[in-house]
């Protein structure tokens, strides 16, 4: 009988750790970014996550670089009010790594199976996003090296949508079926950016293994950092 991959093992690749945490909140009406969700802020949390897969940590922001916990670098956008898609080029600039995690910093319940399974697939494109309720471009795997120079022109155009540069390169699409192996449930794309997802997201962490019975119901928003993340 074929044995399955074990798809917590990695390609031996170069890999870097991405955190959006530049958002204004507005919706929420205060900083995500430094909630604190079973004792860590939503970055630290990420962070820590992150940290598991790749030693190279990098938060993209615009709030004071010291609430921001050692090893991550802390990096600020180029093109300066052009949206989440200048923030997302400035961590593929800083990206160490040949491949790039990119996840936004309200995403509190990652699934490292399913990161790991997503790095698996990069050999095979240059973005490997999930397409859970609508494609998720904050919580996927970009290659700074083929992805920098489509952004960067895509942000000379004006454009703001993070998927306006993907026609340009390689996307493999994770579809549902792939992802429900990992997370059944896509709380990997639960993201916070109401009062009531807060509540939620408290609500989750609390329970059994972070999760129960009430996150059935729970319908993942599309991330942002308090911008819209196809638009900016």
């Amino acid at each position: 009988m074929q044995q399955s991959p074990d798809y917590r093992i990695m390609p031996n690749l170069p890999l870097s750790g991405v955190v959006l945490a530049g958002g204004k909140s507005a919706r929420l009406g205060r900083d995500k970014a430094l909630l604190e969700l079973e004792g860590r802020t939503l970055v630290a949390r990420t962070l820590d996550a992150l940290a598991q897969l790749t030693d190279d940590l990098i938060v993209v922001t615009n709030i004071v670089p010291r609430l921001f916990p050692p090893p991550a670098r802390v990096v600020t956008d180029r093109y300066v009010g052009a949206g989440v898609l200048a923030g997302m080029h400035a961590g593929l600039l800083a990206a160490r790594g040949e491949l790039a995690i990119v996840v936004a910093c309200d995403m509190p319940f990652l699934d490292l199976d399913l990161l790991r399974r997503m790095v698996t697939l990069a050999h095979e494109a240059d973005v490997v996003v999930p397409r859970w309720t609508d494609v998720e471009p904050l919580h996927a795997i970009y290659r700074p090296a083929a992805c920098l120079g489509p952004i960067e022109r895509a942000l000379v155009r004006g454009e703001r949508r993070i998927v306006s540069f993907y026609h340009q390169v390689r996307v493999r699409y994770v579809e549902r079926a792939e992802i429900t192996r990992f997370d059944p449930q896509g709380l990997s794309f639960f993201n916070v950016n109401t009062a009531k997802d807060w509540e939620q997201a408290c609500a989750l962490a609390r329970s059994h293994g972070g999760a129960s019975a009430s996150a059935a119901a729970l319908s993942p928003a599309p991330a942002d950092t308090g911008r819209d993340p196809q638009t900016g």
